[in-house]
This record gives C-alpha cells, sequence and structure tokens, in this order.
C-alpha cells in the first residue's frame, strides 16, 4: 500500500476548481489510472484509493491520501509519498482519527438514517467497530470532533453526506478483517473522503 499527502496551492486550487467534496474527488482520482470496469463500478468493487481532506490554512490545502498503487504525477499541487511497510500492521493497539459516515438502516423502511449526535454516533462507532471492522474500541476513549453536513452537486445531482470526525484507540480482535478494513476503508461514502483509518501504533 501506497501513503501519501497531496498539498494544493491557492493557485493549484483555482486552476483545478476545487470548491466542494465532489471537486476533491475529481482531484483525488485523477491522481490514479482506472483500474475498474463499468460492471465493477456498478458491483461496489472498492477503488482501491481512499482519501481524507485535512484542510489548511489561507495558502494551501492537505489531502491525505493511500492507494494500492502508485499515484500519477499531479496535474496540480504537489505529492509526496512512502510505501506503508507490512509489518505496520502487525501491532495490537492503535491511537486513531477517522471520517465516518455514520448511519443506520431502520429496521422498519430498510431505509439508511443519518446519525446526529455524538453520543448516537459514539454508541453505533462502539457497538459496529469489531463486528464490521476487525478492532475493538472502548466508548469512553472515543471523541466525537466535529459533525458536518457537506452538500455538492455530482453530475447534475444533488449529493448530501454526514461526516463524523472520530478519534480513539483501537484494540486489533480479528487481524485479517482489520487488515482488510485498513486497506479498503470504513463505511459508506469512501469515493467522497470517508473510511481512511488513520493509525499510529500505540500502547495504553
Amino acid at each position: 500500500m501506497i501513503a501519501g499527502v497531496l498539498t494544493l496551492s491557492l493557485q493549484d486550487m483555482k486552476a483545478a476548481g476545487v470548491t466542494d467534496a465532489y471537486s476533491i474527488h475529481r482531484v483525488i482520482y485523477d491522481l490514479f489510472e482506472d483500474v475498474r470496469s463499468d460492471d465493477q463500478k456498478g458491483a461496489s468493487i472498492p477503488s482501491g484509493i481512499l482519501f481524507a481532506d485535512k484542510g489548511g490554512d489561507r495558502g494551501s490545502r492537505r489531502i491525505l491520501f493511500m492507494s494500492d498503487r502508485a499515484p500519477r504525477p499531479p496535474r496540480v499541487g504537489t505529492v509526496r509519498v512512502k510505501t506503508i511497510p507490512d509489518a505496520f500492521l502487525d501491532h495490537d493497539i492503535y491511537r486513531f482519527e477517522t471520517v465516518i459516515n455514520p448511519t443506520k438502516r431502520d429496521s422498519k423502511t430498510g431505509k439508511l438514517i443519518a446519525l446526529r449526535t455524538r453520543e448516537d454516533i459514539t454508541s453505533w462507532f462502539a457497538g459496529k467497530s469489531e463486528a464490521s471492522w476487525g478492532f475493538e474500541t472502548d466508548a469512553s476513549t472515543l471523541e466525537v470532533r466535529t459533525i458536518q453536513v457537506l452538500r455538492f452537486e455530482k453530475k447534475g445531482t444533488k449529493v448530501t453526506i454526514g461526516q463524523a470526525h472520530v478519534t480513539g484507540f483501537l484494540k486489533v480482535k480479528n487481524r485479517e478483517l482489520f487488515i482488510k478494513s485498513f486497506k479498503q476503508g470504513i463505511g459508506r461514502c469512501r469515493s467522497f473522503g470517508c473510511g481512511l483509518l488513520q493509525i499510529v501504533p500505540a500502547e495504553i
């Protein structure tokens, strides 16, 4: 796996038309060759690309990304990359942060419902993490730092995505599932900046 950061100046953002989440998606995906067929995209086969918009100051913007292949030279901005060693995923405890799309499915209607409070998001994340993502989290160590709603247009269609920035500690319980979660991301809306697990080995 490749980890990298794309840094955009104000001039770069203007040249690339960066105005919303969809434009960030376009800039990041433009770094990589599209290796999926239309059928694979329709079947939701992972793209092999994850990213997290870290924002910035008045002069620049940083976007972290992780991919299963090396990026092309950027049309705008500068890119720094490094290879993630396999041993990086051998630890048991990590400090983590992630931007997640917190939703649950209504048992009566089958529709997805956005979670809007810190309490609901914390409970949902802690309750879901082991079975779905291969790691255990303690609700008492979780912090929901920000909750926001992104609105943008994608090919003429209005899109609304809820995002929560969650931090804490995780303990690996199912190594194979954890590695899959790290490589493919967690939760929904991964193509729009959700799901990248940013982890650092830790002892608590």
